[in-house]
């Protein structure tokens, strides 16, 4: 048996032997800390991580250029991905393969602008030249009516006249069930039966050669008040179900129009431009730039993510992304990561992953260390 003195002097030795350990593993750890930059986010060009050969790919089969984007995405119920391009139609990834859809299938075009799941599953399809649905088997092309001046056809009953080509720009689905769409030709508003006109500001002015008041994007707030934006016109509109007011805003770069996006977690209203960012508190605007921590003041796209932070799209030369934690961003610039330049649309998948589309029809996924290449 062993004297308890000697098992005193034998565990000082192994203890101090411990803490040297313990003294070197801290001090690598601090040294690694210290070495890192973006608050956590990766933005090393090595941390690409290739797909294994023959894994499924987003592959250009229409010859789309390089101003093409990978520009919309959502996951669906089932738990699919989709993915809009403005030149290689749409992609839908059941995270095995992927299956290109394109005229052929039905679209109305290749040049596709949003997409909208609808709560009985239906997948709404906007494009430049009208608007499809997909029930699972195939796709439907949707007639809105048209207007003056727009180009006629007769539908097959012979009345109702119906336009021959509709830019999509963005849907929305309501708390009511109803869908909103903004097009070349203005707002309709669709009850499941038919369509209605509905006027924003018949003063504003057009855009893309359209005499209509163009709005271009669509967001439905907590309280039940619509929100509309759109490049040419100056400032944002609200209607709270009565009547619609013009909330005028700061300029930016030369810009005072303004996309309305997404609401946060604490009630704020954030809209993107040209020439930043606005968040609306409920009674007044605050503008975010670069001066605030923007990678570029042209704003292309604003996510919210599950943990409650903020994703910005930031175009231009100097763009890239940037995380919004409340009170601060984090950025990687896309001359720095391992992707595209020109981020237009995010996407948060169930599984926590990050997925961008960009420029060059580029689609990448980020798990918050590395990003993969999905294309080509």
């Amino acid at each position: 048996m062993c004297n308890p003195s000697t098992h005193k002097k034998i565990r000082i030795p192994q203890c101090f032997h411990c803490m040297l350990i313990l003294a070197v593993v801290v001090v690598h750890l601090l040294t690694a800390c210290s070495g890192q930059v973006n608050q956590g986010l990766s933005n090393e060009k090595e941390n690409a991580t290739a797909l294994p050969a023959g894994a499924a790919k987003l592959i250009k089969t229409l010859g789309a250029h390089s101003g093409d984007n990978v520009h919309c995405s959502l996951q669906d119920k089932d738990g699919n991905l989709w993915f809009g391009t403005t030149g290689e139609g749409l992609y839908k990834y059941d995270g095995k393969t992927f299956r290109q859809f394109t005229t052929k299938d039905g679209l109305y075009s290749n040049a596709v602008w949003d997409l909208l799941e609808d709560r009985a599953g239906r997948i709404w399809v906007g494009t430049d030249a009208g608007v499809n649905v997909y029930e699972g088997e195939h796709f439907s092309k949707i007639d809105i009516p048209g207007s003056e001046g727009s180009e006629w056809i007769s539908n097959s009953a012979g009345n109702t006249p119906q336009a021959k080509s509709l830019e999509v720009f963005s849907i929305m689905e309501d708390r009511g069930g109803k869908l909103w769409f903004a097009t070349i030709d203005g707002v309709y508003i669709y009850d499941g039966q038919s369509f209605t006109p509905f006027e924003v500001d018949k003063n504003g002015k057009g855009f893309k050669n359209s005499e209509k008041n163009n709005v271009e994007y669509i967001l439905e707030d907590d309280a039940g008040n619509i929100w509309f934006g759109g490049r040419v016109n100056a400032g944002v509109f609200r209607y709270d179900g009565k009547s619609i007011t013009r909330l005028p805003l700061e300029e930016l770069s030369g810009h005072d129009w303004a996309w309305p996006v997404l609401q946060d977690k604490h009630g704020d209203i954030w809209f993107s431009n040209w020439g930043g960012a606005y968040r609306y508190d409920g009674r007044s605007f605050t503008t975010v730039t670069t001066a605030d921590g923007l990678l570029g003041n042209v704003v292309t796209r604003i996510m919210a993510a599950k943990d409650g932070n903020l994703w910005f799209a930031c175009g231009g030369e100097d763009g890239g992304i940037c995380r919004y934690n409340g009170a601060s961003f984090t950025c990687i610039s896309a001359k720095e990561g391992p992707f595209n330049e020109g981020v237009w649309t995010f996407l948060e998948d169930k599984e926590g992953f990050l997925w961008l589309g960009t420029r060059d029809t580029g689609l990448y996924r980020y798990d918050g260390e590395v990003f993969v290449p999905f294309s080509e």
